[in-house]
C-alpha cells in the first residue's frame, strides 16, 4: 500500500464506524424496554385484580329424541269408553275376563221336526220359524216371529171306515207367534210359545180331491239348552209339550205341530 492509499482506507473505517452505531443503540434500546417491569397499583392487603374470562358462546341445548319401546313391551293404548272407568285393567292370574257386552237384540230362528202317533194314526210335521228377540234384562227375552210348517197325517184302515176319513191329508201352513225365555241356570232356559196358524189342507176321498182351509191355535211350552260358539252366534235344543194336540170333531188335527215337539234353533246377536 503506498503513501497515498493509507489515509483514504483510514477515513473509510472511520465512517464505517460512525454509520454502525446509531443502529447498534437503537436494538438495546428495544431490547431493554420489553423487560420493563409492571407497578403493582392494587391498595395493599386486597385481593388480586379478576381477569375476565374469554368471550366464549353459550353451548347449544340437546333436544331429547323419543326412543320407541322394545318390540317385547306392549305399546300404551288409549282408554276405552266401553269399561265404565274408562280404563282397561290387565286381568290377574286366576281373574276371569269380563263378560261381553249385553246385545238388546238377537235373531232366533227355529227348525222343528215331530211324529206323534195314535192308534195307528200319525201324524209328521217340519217346520222353520224366524223371529226378532229383544232382552228385557240378561236373563229374559221376548220376541215375535212368524212360522211355516208342513204336516202329513196319515190315518190306518180302522179309522178310515169308521169316520170316513182319507188315508192322507197334507197341510201346508203360515202363522204368526210370540215367544219368551228365561235362562233359569247357566245354559239351561225355560221357553213358551202361542202361534196363531192358518192351514190350507189337502186330500182325497173316494178318487175326488178336496181342499180345506182352518185356523190353528197352539201353545207350547218347555225347556232347552244352549251351546255357544262366541260372543254373537249360539244354538239351542229345545224340547217343547204340544198343549193342544189331538183331533177336532171332525177328525181333523187341531196343531200343526206334533207331540214332542224338537227344534234345533239359531241365535245370532245383532248390532254392536
Amino acid at each position: 500500500m503506498n503513501a497515498l492509499q493509507r489515509p483514504l482506507f483510514a477515513i473509510l473505517l472511520v465512517g464505517a464506524g460512525l454509520l454502525a452505531a446509531p443502529a447498534a443503540f437503537a436494538q438495546r434500546t428495544d431490547s431493554t424496554s420489553t423487560v420493563k417491569p409492571q407497578l403493582n397499583t392494587a391498595p395493599p392487603g386486597g385481593a388480586p385484580r379478576p381477569v375476565p374470562a374469554p368471550n366464549t358462546p353459550a353451548p347449544r341445548q340437546q333436544v331429547p329424541v323419543p326412543v320407541p319401546p322394545p318390540a317385547d313391551e306392549p305399546v300404551p293404548t288409549r282408554p276405552s269408553t266401553s269399561s265404565p272407568s274408562g280404563l282397561e285393567l290387565p286381568s290377574r292370574p286366576g281373574v276371569a275376563a269380563p263378560p261381553p257386552p249385553l246385545r238388546k237384540y238377537f235373531l232366533y230362528t227355529n227348525f222343528g221336526l215331530g211324529y206323534t202317533s195314535y192308534f195307528g194314526d200319525g201324524q209328521f210335521n217340519a217346520s222353520i220359524a224366524p223371529a226378532l228377540g229383544i232382552r228385557i234384562s240378561e236373563k229374559f227375552a221376548i220376541g215375535p216371529g212368524v212360522s211355516y210348517s208342513y204336516t202329513n197325517n196319515t190315518y190306518s184302515d180302522y179309522t178310515q171306515q169308521l169316520y170316513k176319513y182319507p188315508r192322507n191329508v197334507i197341510s201346508n201352513n203360515v202363522g204368526l207367534k210370540a215367544f219368551a225365555q228365561y235362562m233359569v241356570y247357566k245354559q239351561f232356559f225355560l221357553h213358551a210359545e202361542y202361534e196363531v196358524t192358518r192351514a190350507n189342507a189337502k186330500f182325497t176321498y173316494q178318487g175326488q180331491g178336496y181342499e180345506r182351509n182352518r185356523t190353528l191355535k197352539t201353545p207350547l211350552g218347555g225347556a232347552g239348552y244352549r251351546s255357544s260358539f262366541s260372543d254373537r252366534i249360539a244354538a239351542d235344543i229345545v224340547v217343547l209339550y204340544n198343549f193342544n194336540d189331538g183331533l177336532d170333531t171332525d177328525g181333523n188335527s187341531t196343531s200343526p205341530y206334533g207331540q214332542p215337539e224338537i227344534r234345533l234353533n239359531l241365535l245370532i246377536n245383532l248390532g254392536k
